[in-house]
């Protein structure tokens, strides 16, 4: 088949693979049917992730159709038409029990690898480093899925695919990060990050009874999109500055809600930390770039809550741990527990409240995907986000 490999920075190749087979009872082999290329891939492209080997194939938001089952798999048959969430979960540990699927303890075969970066391992992850598992991602013709009788959510044959593919990752994200905020009726909410996510946090915030909310990024056509499908205010972080725009139009209380949707590899708009943050990325005397995060800390009204769905992958310098705890904030992450929101999320689709499809700027075949990461990293042609079609 057809896959998206991996090879270095900057350097993804369409080649051919050997087919996907059963390898467990529990498995599912879906042929891809479109898969959608996502921010935090970007950080795999640009080498932020560390374990990742020459020739791993990429793709963690994908959807298509059953072709084969394992015999342990009894809710999915040949021919139904599923998406597939990005997470990997047993759907029996201690933490898929209590819906915290990302955190599952059974999926990562590598977890001792994991854990000695984080303490524990989470989930296995499609497409995302050997240290979350080593599985194949979906930019590809098939996928093999684990767990097969957990993940994958059936939806109608006649639903477009455009609809419900982003149900495998950036919507669940996306809605989590919004109720990760706490957001209390009227609240106003700040969200940094006009990207993919950043724009469905901002229906999610609606959803949750936001009263005013906010995008901060610097790429003109995600601004508009947050102004004409979001109904948000903005701000272009290099018009301005942003903290000192925030307390403005806040009464100098700052914004009650704060969401990270940038994550590792945050522009700073010339800011000094940001300048600094680069350096050291660039010469590996740190991982990720955190501006953001600071940003967030302390713009966040006293007593607020930050959430942080935008990926992080190692070690932060210089926070304002002081300013955190003094505010009395609250700060909250994760990778999203998919499963948990795809059924409720799917609803909202199907009842009409909201078409996910809007964020999607450019379809392309899978063939045409090394230009498109480029085209994603670069901000080209109005790109915000770009489905592959296998």
């Amino acid at each position: 088949m057809k896959a998206l490999c991996w090879y270095g920075t900057n350097d993804v190749r369409v080649e051919n693979v050997p087919d996907p087979k059963i390898e467990d009872s529990r498995d599912a082999i879906i042929k891809i049917t479109s898969t959608a290329i996502c921010g935090s891939d970007l950080h795999l492209y640009d080498g932020f992730m560390p374990t990742m080997e020459k020739g791993d194939v990429l793709g963690h938001e994908n959807m298509g159709e059953v072709v084969e089952v394992g015999s342990g798999v009894g809710n999915l048959k040949v021919g139904d038409k599923v998406v597939v969430p990005f997470t990997i979960s047993c759907g029996n540990c201690f933490f898929c029990q209590k819906e915290m699927y990302s955190l599952c303890d059974k999926s990562n075969p590598n977890a001792k690898v994991a854990a000695e970066a984080m303490g524990q391992s989470p989930a296995g992850i499609f497409g995302y480093s050997h240290m979350l598992g080593g599985f194949a991602g979906g930019q590809a013709e098939y996928l093999r899925v684990p767990f097969a009788d957990v993940g994958p959510f059936k939806v109608p044959n006649g639903i477009e695919d455009e609809k419900v593919l982003f149900l495998s990752d950036i919507f669940p994200t996306a809605y989590m990060a919004a109720e990760n905020c706490g957001i209390e009726e009227g609240d106003t909410v700040a969200i940094w990050g006009g990207g993919p996510v950043g724009q469905l946090a901002v229906k999610c915030a609606w959803m949750l009874g936001a009263g005013r909310v906010i995008v901060i990024d610097n790429v003109p056509e995600r601004l508009a999109m947050a102004e004409k499908d979001g109904n948000a205010e903005t701000i272009n972080f290099d018009d301005v500055d942003v903290y000192d725009q925030l307390m403005e139009i806040t009464d100098n209380r700052g914004p009650d809600r704060c969401m990270d949707a940038v994550g590792c590899e945050a522009l700073a708009g010339g800011k000094l930390d940001g300048v600094l943050d680069a350096v050291k990325t660039a010469t590996f005397l740190a991982t990720d770039r955190v501006h953001v995060l600071r940003q967030a800390i302390m713009s966040c009204r006293k007593g607020g809550t930050i959430s942080m769905p935008g990926v992080y992958v190692g070690a932060a310098d210089k926070l304002p741990i002081g300013a955190f705890m003094n505010k009395g904030l609250t700060l909250k992450t994760g990778q999203t527990h998919v499963q948990k929101y795809m059924p409720m999320l799917f609803d909202k689709i199907e009842s009409g409240e909201i078409d996910p499809s809007f964020i999607i700027t450019h379809e392309m075949p899978l063939d045409a995907a090394p230009e498109g990461y480029e085209m994603f990293k670069e901000k080209q042609d109005n790109c915000i986000k770009i489905v592959l079609k296998p």
